[in-house]
């Protein structure tokens, strides 16, 4: 769960939607552990990451479209913290079933920086087979993507890819920050030559807490968003000032296609600015508290959406409150409550820690009231 200022840190056109206009003929296989996906030998193999992915159902057109998008889980034996695939796929099935937009891997909630190469596409192909199979093969992935090289971004673009993902989320890079070039020229690159060699489309990722205070410019993103590879953003920087000109500056940039959805997808970064959000002209949210309440989420928008605004007030202080729990509690919470409330979750890979029962009780109760709120939907 990405954390506020304010908490405590735990070139082709596109023809239907965003779709991949660079995909190169024979992506090379960039992996750098000895585990491939689907290696029957592999204590984290299972039958989620068999041959499903050579259907054509694997790799197929997913517009990018507004709604509530879901930064997943990923799930671990309580024991061995071997990645944990049944819970991750049914995590996957339960919120492409409560109505959500599509998921993302591998991000801050995903745990990405505790994964593998290997482990990384194995987490995205189990989700990408577990929605194929439970009819949802048109659901959108988002995988994360970042990394501190052009390289190795680069590299997790193509995996991402191989393993079924739809479209790249990408922090910018930021251990040498104070050695980059004056006026966001390095980031500018950094993500130009990315978008460039990526065979699957970017979406900017712009979360300051995770980049040591580096915040990319409305005039940054926009001029990015210009790129016919680069197609939306998530701003967790939680600045809706910032989302307005960027949602109403990208409505005026050259048409990438003619499909009708939006030329450049802006989302929140956070449940608890939705209705911001929106009021702003953003497209919906990439939250990660959708993981416990994606029908609150969910609801949230389309009554905002149907001019019942009042209700969607009503509604969006209960997800905030709600939100304001996990923002405390990050994913070591998020997860504790789902284990409290949904019999499932688990805990997180070292060195992060595992809560205490007196944390435990107090995240559950802190999702007391939204918990009720989604049971009610």
């Amino acid at each position: 769960m990405s954390p506020h200022n304010d908490a405590p840190s735990p070139t082709d056109s596109f023809g239907a939607g965003f779709h991949r206009s660079f995909r190169p003929s024979g992506v090379p296989s960039l992996i750098t552990g000895h585990l491939t996906v689907g290696e029957a030998d592999s204590p984290l193999s299972c039958s989620y990451s068999s041959n499903s992915m050579d259907e054509p159902a694997f790799h197929m057109t997913r517009p990018l479209v507004p709604g509530v998008y879901v930064p997943t889980m990923c799930f671990f034996d309580e024991e061995t913290e071997e990645i944990d695939l049944d819970s991750i796929a049914h995590h996957a099935v339960r919120l492409a079933r409560a109505g959500v937009t599509g998921l993302a891997t591998q991000g801050s909630n995903g745990e990405a920086v505790h994964l593998t190469h290997a482990e990384r596409r194995l987490v995205t192909s189990t989700t990408r087979t577990a929605l194929n199979q439970a009819g949802f093969s048109h659901m959108p992935i988002i995988v994360g993507c970042g990394a501190q090289s052009t390289r190795e971004t680069i590299q997790y673009c193509r995996e991402a890819w191989e393993a079924g993902g739809d479209y790249a989320l990408v922090l910018p890079p930021s251990y040498y920050a104070p050695l980059f070039a004056p006026s966001s020229e390095t980031i500018l690159k950094f993500f130009n030559m990315v978008a460039d060699s990526s065979p699957i489309p970017i979406i900017i990722y712009n979360f300051p807490g995770a980049v040591g205070g580096l915040d990319l410019s409305s005039d940054i993103i926009l001029q990015l968003a210009r790129h016919p590879n680069i197609v939306g953003v998530k701003l967790t920087c939680g600045n809706t000032g910032k989302l307005n000109r960027v949602a109403a500056g990208a409505r005026k940039l050259p048409q990438k296609h003619n499909s009708g959805n939006p030329q450049f997808l802006v989302l929140a970064g956070s449940a608890d600015f939705s209705l911001q959000s929106l009021v702003a002209g953003g497209h919906g949210i990439l939250a990660g508290l959708a993981n416990i309440a994606p029908k609150a989420c969910i609801k949230t928008i389309e009554l905002y959406n149907e001019g019942r605004v009042e209700e969607a007030q009503d509604m969006q202080e209960i997800v905030a409150e709600g939100d304001w729990t996990a923002i405390q509690g990050g994913v070591v919470g998020v997860k504790s409550g789902l284990l409290g409330w949904m019999g499932y979750g688990g805990f997180a890979r070292s060195p992060l820690p595992r809560p205490t029962p007196e944390q435990a009780r107090k995240w559950k109760e802190g999702f007391r009231e939204l918990v009720m709120l989604e049971k009610s939907l």
